[in-house]
């Protein structure tokens, strides 16, 4: 185990998927935020921690689950057409469906931020909390309306890295633990600086798109499936963390041009 962990492929993939937990992971700390602040003063700190551990905890729970199906590799549903062939188990129906889910949630939230901004905020911050424990409940149940795409990106970024099922459940486990140590040490931070960059948190969410496609094609080559007598191959891992990278290094520069001209007037 440990040998793979301090491998290049590991050690690249627990990067890259802590980085996109991290920015994904911007609007879980918005609402909690929002939630929090319907609070006291004293009691505000306290519920934005204990939301964030609990989103922690969701989120390895639900890598567990998730994980256990993807194991099923028993075929469910065979299909045989002229055209179109397809062996169908749980492991590519889920890969399948949260590949549709991720390309779904990925282009309704870059349409929600770029033509209705501030319209999911708006409508939380309307509701009364009266109670810690209530505002707990509200954040526990917005948490895990979170973690679904949190997980699916996770899974999408380790399937297939390694044969052994277990190194990529622990590389998952290990970004999903260090993102949100970030996000409860630096959450003030980060809020403010994704605020002034909105570029990122578009950008994180365009990684969601191509994640998406990836699975969709993954579910496909494990299912076997051929249409028209073709058959849908792999999509190395290699080329998503290239597109990831140059994407943020062309963003980096961004940055540097950005704030070079502002000092320059």
């Amino acid at each position: 185990m440990l040998e793979f962990l301090l491998s290049s492929d590991a050690i690249f993939a627990l990067i890259t998927l802590t980085f996109l937990e991290v920015v994904l992971g911007i609007d879980n700390i918005v609402f909690i935020s929002i939630v929090a602040n319907k609070l006291p003063e004293n009691q505000r700190s306290k519920a934005t921690n204990i939301g964030l551990v609990l989103a922690m905890v969701q989120r390895i729970v639900l890598l567990f689950f998730i994980s256990f199906l993807i194991s099923l590799k028993t075929t469910i549903i065979d299909v045989n057409l002229s055209w179109f062939t397809t062996h169908v188990s749980w492991q590519s129906l889920i890969l399948f469906s949260g590949g549709l889910f991720l390309l779904y949630k990925s282009t309704s939230e870059i349409y929600a931020k770029t033509e209705q901004p501030g319209k999911g905020e708006i409508q939380i911050s309307k509701k009364n909390l009266s109670t810690l424990g209530n505002a707990i409940f509200q954040i526990v149940i917005i948490d895990f309306i979170f973690s679904v795409d949190s997980i699916l990106t996770a899974i999408g970024m380790t399937n297939g890295i390694s044969p052994n099922p277990n190194h990529a459940l622990m590389i998952m486990v290990i970004a999903v633990v260090i993102s949100m140590i970030i996000m409860i040490i630096f959450a003030n931070p980060i809020r403010k600086f994704i605020d002034s960059h909105p570029s990122m948190q578009l950008l994180g969410l365009a990684f969601l798109i191509l994640i998406g496609f990836m699975l969709i094609a993954e579910a496909a080559h494990i299912s076997e499936t051929v249409i028209f007598k073709n058959s849908i191959g792999v999509i190395p891992k290699g080329y998503l963390y290239f597109a990831i990278s140059f994407s943020l290094f062309v963003e980096f520069l961004n940055f540097k041009m950005n704030k070079k001209s502002k000092t320059t007037n």
